[in-house]
């Protein structure tokens, strides 16, 4: 499994971004939960938002709460993180990651694919 993320950049606060990240490398992600998770310098890898296949099975991190959305077009093996009213301490670089489950996953140690990474930057 191959994971793409895009979509970040330099956005002031309050603003908006929508990241991406478009898997490859199977036939099909059916059963493949994906999620989103952030780092930022100097602290440890923080749990952001995750969705299972169908979508019945979402999960956010107190962080993103009522701002952040997630969704996922399985029709192109790509999940979105739409991420609204944004604040500096979001400025992190996002990963994306994967992983075959039922329920959408939290503990990043469980996913087994990661993305490269895409740095969001919110200026005050």
């Amino acid at each position: 499994v191959q994971l793409q993320a895009s979509g970040g950049g330099l956005v002031q606060a309050g603003g908006s971004l929508r990241l991406s990240c478009a898997a490859s490398g199977r036939r099909t992600f059916r059963g493949v939960v994906m999620g989103w998770f952030r780092q930022a310098p100097g602290k440890e890898r923080e749990f952001v938002s995750a969705i299972n296949w169908s979508g019945s099975s979402i999960n956010y991190g107190d962080s993103a709460k009522g701002r952040f959305t997630i969704s996922r077009d399985n029709a192109k093996n790509t999940v979105y993180l739409q991420m609204n009213s944004l604040k500096p301490e979001d400025t992190a670089v996002y990963y994306c990651a994967a992983e075959f489950g039922i329920v959408a996953i939290t503990d990043p140690g469980d996913y087994d694919y990661w993305g490269q990474g895409t740095l969001v930057t919110v200026s005050s």
